[in-house]
């Protein structure tokens, strides 16, 4: 395996580790992928390290991964019941027209393209994708808004936005011309769950890199960025 920067760990204990996962890195457990990097980090070959969400490889942030059998089934448990939730920060290319808002559409996902899209009528493959936003700063033809996922479709922040007009930063994919680097305008910025052994609800948080598209905005306070 080829080195990697170390992974920055917010927390962890016998039951869950949460982490910053680099944009460029897969969330999954295979060669090179988010718990391969952190089994290498912690100096140890064989710990127990399982995925119970995913961040698109291109996207980086605040991740919970189980570290035993029971933890994973739990939080994927909330993870199905909507109760493990979500929030990110976006980098839009042009300025929605309202402030903030609801999207709601029926998605589905090419698997040869490797891409989402808005469909018209159900399908055995079409789901329904909601997503709340709130407009935090507009600079230039930019914007930055908070987004909070009330479901988890494949690529649905990008897919949703782009529909509409605005594409996220650097998303060749869905329309946006490219950036430097291996991430994208998009960023998981706090996770909230309960905790798998104590049930305690806890939150984690992290902001954005200081890199491109994130440096065009001044810092906003996390009160300002998190839904209620």
């Amino acid at each position: 395996m080829s080195a990697h920067p170390a992974i920055p760990i917010l927390y962890q204990d016998s039951r869950i580790l949460v982490c910053l996962k680099p944009p460029g890195v897969v969330s999954v457990d295979q060669p090179g992928g988010l718990p391969a990097l952190l089994r290498a980090q912690l100096g140890d070959a064989a710990p127990c390290l399982r995925t119970v969400h995913r961040l698109d490889q291109r996207v980086g942030g605040v991740m919970v991964l189980a570290r035993s059998r029971m933890a994973a089934r739990l939080l994927s448990q909330q993870v199905a019941e909507r109760v493990f939730y979500k929030e990110y920060l976006a980098v839009l290319c042009g300025v929605p027209g309202e402030d903030s808002g609801v999207l709601r559409d029926l998605l589905g996902y090419d698997r040869v393209l490797r891409r989402a899209y808005v469909a018209q009528t159900p399908g055995p493959e079409v789901r329904e994708a909601v997503l709340r936003y709130r407009v935090l700063e507009v600079h230039g033809e930019d914007t930055l808004a908070a987004v909070a996922l009330e479901t988890g479709r494949t690529h649905q922040i990008r897919c949703q936005f782009a529909s509409r007009g605005f594409p996220l930063a650097g998303d060749r994919k869905y329309g946006a011309p490219g950036l430097e680097g291996p991430g994208i305008g998009l960023w998981s910025c706090r996770i909230s769950f309960r905790h798998p052994q104590t049930e305690e609800w806890v939150s984690f948080s992290a902001p954005p890199p200081a890199e491109e598209p994130w440096t065009q905005f001044p810092p906003v306070p996390p009160s300002q960025v998190f839904f209620p």
